[in-house]
């Protein structure tokens, strides 16, 4: 347990910011999955809308540093080579 003031406070802040990054966190995963769900359906203009939106919330969260910004810009290249994929099989097929 903490004694000193400062260590206290620091102890406040670190729980202020960890709600915060886990907040930031959720809303990318649900963003995620959103997209995954179009992508499954396989209605690419959706997922290209919830794609948009993905790319938006990562790049938010990597810029206030909750994410790295290189684990950011994985996770948006392993998304859009998804969303490739499938208009690529979708044009096999037409």
């Amino acid at each position: 347990m903490a004694h000193s003031l400062s260590a206290k406070k620091r102890i406040r802040q670190n729980e202020k910011r960890r709600a915060r990054n886990r907040h930031r966190k959720t809303l990318v995963r649900d963003q995620v999955k959103a997209f995954s769900a179009a992508v499954t359906a396989g209605d690419i203009g959706k997922a290209e809308e919830e794609l948009k939106k993905t790319v938006i919330r990562l790049d938010k969260t990597a810029a206030k540093r909750s994410i790295h910004k290189n684990a950011a810009a994985r996770k948006r290249s392993r998304l859009t080579r998804r969303l490739n994929a499938l208009k690529a099989g979708k044009a096999k097929t037409a």
